[in-house]
């Protein structure tokens, strides 16, 4: 072999090799943000093509990318980690745009760069504000629920305290299930100890139960299951089955220190009389809860600020149309099949229109509606022997997270061949 031809044999290998890295590095960013396994494959895809690959196998998990290519003739195959996860919607958004504006032939060592600057950058918002979003929306999940003043401000301390210990313990590197264990003991004990404390000045809680759960529903890992479930009907298999282990181990963890505080307390999970109101002032008011919900888990997620609101505003009707369906007299789990399909419908115009990753606007209108007070209802009541409440409360549950992400997947079929893709 001359010199000149065995010089451009290890050009286009270097290239095929870059090629690869460059596919590993956006397919792990884009799953270590939180995006689905389906929606990954697909950008990866879009990336794959411009750079010229005339073939290419992805192998999805929560934890690792696997990825073989064919380009120029010669096939190649790498792996990579994904790494901790979160939900971030601007960094999807963000890697989902530069995927979208490559021109043909990019040069793969300026994407691997762009995609390191994406993620290298700060929170949009400061960890004081998320602190106190999350405090608020445990009140409103406490008024969603049923509880009155006195609750929802106990809720409230009980949420934010909690939030912050889990940007502490995060900071750190903290085991995420430790984390979340220790988190639900510091929020629930924050509300049990704002609540005794409230008693003895003469304030009457009704609703006790009620303020101890809200205060630990931001930890429910509702976008993970809800991921899991949308990626086994996309056939996702195997990133479906890892997430669905990591958010059911997030919530075991979440139901011991919850449990360990309800024991120690002595709280009684029997269900009390909700608060009674003219029913026109519980639509205004359970319309403000869902909003100021769903905008606080957009802050949580590093939403845009416009997209914060979108997220309040397609809360403020799903949910409520879903409330609504539930006092007509239909069952939980189609009025939120039916909340869930409008989410969706509009994540998908969303994205149509103004070039919003669908996940950005479905993600926290989504995240309100799953019943993390049956989760973990059943799992104290099942610590507790009490069986069949327990039973009822996981089948209620199971039914309301799958009707939320067939919900999501109707909506999809409206957009079998994705504009921002196929663009």
């Amino acid at each position: 072999m001359t010199p000149s031809l065995d010089q451009d044999h290890q050009a286009n290998a270097a290239a095929r090799d870059e090629a690869v890295d460059v596919l590993l590095r956006l397919g792990a960013a884009i799953l270590r943000s939180g995006d689905t396994a389906a929606r990954t494959r697909e950008w990866v895809a879009v990336m794959a093509r411009k750079l010229g690959c005339e073939a290419l196998s992805l192998g999805l998990s929560s934890d690792a990318i696997t990825a073989s290519l064919r380009r120029a003739g010669v096939s190649m195959t790498g792996m990579r980690e994904v790494g901790p996860g979160g939900t971030n919607a601007w960094r999807i958004g963000e890697l989902e745009k530069l995927a979208r504006s490559l021109g043909p032939h990019p040069a793969p060592h300026d994407i691997a760069a762009r995609i390191a600057a994406i993620e290298a950058a700060p929170p949009r918002h400061a960890g004081g504000l998320v602190v106190v979003a999350l405090g608020v929306a445990s009140a409103a999940f406490a008024f969603l629920n049923g509880a009155g003043l006195p609750e929802m401000v106990a809720a409230a301390l009980g949420g934010a305290f909690g939030q912050w210990v889990r940007s502490w313990l995060h900071r750190r590197a903290f085991n995420p299930y430790g984390t979340a264990a220790v988190c639900a003991v510091a929020a629930s004990g924050v509300c049990v100890a704002a609540a005794a404390l409230g008693g003895h000045a003469g304030l009457h809680f009704a609703q006790h139960p009620v303020a101890v759960i809200a205060s630990v529903l931001f930890l429910v890992p509702g976008f993970p299951l809800l991921s899991a479930l949308f990626d086994l009907l996309q056939l996702q298999t195997l990133a479906a089955v890892s997430r669905f282990a990591y958010g059911a181990m997030i919530l075991a963890a979440v139901a011991l220190g919850l449990s360990l505080v309800i024991a120690l307390a002595g709280v009684d999970l029997s269900r009390p009389q909700a608060l009674a109101l003219a029913y026109p002032l519980a639509l205004a008011l359970r319309a403000v809860a869902s909003f100021v919900a769903s905008a606080a888990f957009a802050l949580l997620f590093n939403c845009p600020m416009p997209i914060v609101l979108a997220c309040g505003l397609v809360a403020l009707v799903a949910n409520d149309l879903r409330l609504l369906l539930i006092d007509a007299g239909m069952m939980p789990a189609p009025a939120a099949y039916l909340a869930a399909l409008a989410i969706g419908l509009a994540a998908v115009l969303a994205s149509w229109r103004f070039r919003v990753p669908p996940m950005a606007l479905a993600v926290a209108p989504i995240v309100i509606m799953v019943p993390g007070r049956a989760a973990f209802e059943a799992i104290v009541l099942f610590n507790h022997g009490q069986m069949l409440e327990a039973l009822q409360a996981a089948a209620s549950c199971g039914f309301i997270v799958g009707a939320l992400a067939m919900g999501l997947a109707t909506a999809r079929l409206f957009a079998s061949v994705d504009s921002e893709v196929s663009s």
